[in-house]
């Protein structure tokens, strides 16, 4: 049963769920990692199960009040956003290192990064929307980007990163004055008596420029799983909002993550032969879902048990460097 297209309930519609990511995004803000603490495994946990209920919530919301497929559409999308978020989580942890961001300040920057990222996502998925509607070929276009970005994360291209080269970064250098340390996560500070940005504009220029990246190959790899920009958009903001609270309950675990870049290119290129084999081939959601929760399972459980070995062996370092 597809969503409503009459304007006045999609306008209804998109006002409901957009005050309902502000809130949640005020709260994620406002509550999650607030102050000048650094935030605990526990916390983070206890936020990310949080975060999961309520996306898995508004799923099932959506499921009783437009259907199966709505809510079905809703879930796969949720979770190829969620796992195309995981890639996200340990280019975020390069850019901190990159800076010397402490990691008092890190919740912040990445709040209100995320926060840009999602307005910036939503002009993203509106404009790919209509040019779906307007173009078939478009949906042959973001097939192949896809199957590009999965040859590419493949080969690990993805782990050469580099924040110095980011033009947003050198733009803002060149023209924004800038202070040399972090003064308690203030965005700007009076220097002889002049009012100068502190490094933490940089950084959160450089997390939401670089999201933006992410964006152009995670919003087309949605559309092969619904057209319905209402969905796209939902499925984001649930992924989005929980990823600061993801963020620090994986970032100490990023070398157990063997073969992730494996797992999402799979994934990808599932999806861009899903786009590209569009007029020929017609799979059902549920396929979408097994293949996502399949090869992400398989990704996680491979990666463990090739990093036992050093893991174990760097907690038995760490215990004889003790005693």
């Amino acid at each position: 049963m597809p969503l409503a297209t009459d304007l006045a309930v999609s306008a209804g519609t998109w006002a409901i769920l957009g005050a309902l990511v502000i809130v949640l995004l005020a709260v994620d803000l406002l509550i999650f990692g607030r102050g000048k603490h650094e935030v605990t495994l526990r916390e983070s946990l206890v936020w990310s199960v949080v975060w999961i209920v309520l996306a898995v919530g508004f799923g099932g919301v959506l499921w009783a009040w437009q259907g199966g497929t709505a809510g079905s559409e809703y879930l796969a999308g949720y979770l190829l956003e969620r796992s195309l978020s995981l890639d996200n989580i340990f280019v975020f942890a390069i850019i901190f290192s990159y800076f010397a961001v402490p990691v008092a300040v890190q919740p912040r920057v990445l709040g209100w990064g995320i926060g840009l990222a999602l307005v910036l996502r939503l002009v993203f998925i509106l404009v790919g929307a209509a040019l779906l509607g307007a173009f078939h070929v478009t949906f042959y276009a973001f097939g192949a980007l896809l199957l590009y970005t999965a040859y590419k994360l493949a080969r690990h291209d993805d782990r050469e990163m580099a924040p110095e080269q980011n033009p947003a970064l050198r733009f803002i250098r060149k023209r924004v004055p800038m202070s040399a340390g972090y003064h308690e996560g203030r965005l700007t500070v009076k220097e002889s008596g002049k009012r100068v940005a502190t490094p933490l504009v940089a950084v959160f220029v450089v997390v939401a420029s670089t999201d933006i990246v992410f964006a152009v190959d995670s919003i087309p790899a949605i559309f092969a799983v619904t057209r319905e920009p209402f969905i796209v958009f939902a499925a984001n903001a649930f992924a989005m909002i929980g990823l600061r609270a993801l963020y620090f309950v994986l970032v100490g675990m990023m070398d157990r993550f063997a073969y992730l870049s494996y797992g999402l290119s799979a994934i990808l290129a599932f999806i861009g032969v899903k786009m590209v084999l569009i007029d020929l081939w017609h799979p059902p959601i549920w396929l979408s879902l097994a293949v996502i929760v399949g090869v992400l399972a398989v990704t996680v459980l491979l990666s463990l048990r090739a990093t036992a070995p050093a893991t174990a062996a760097a907690r038995r370092a760490a215990a004889d460097a003790q005693g």
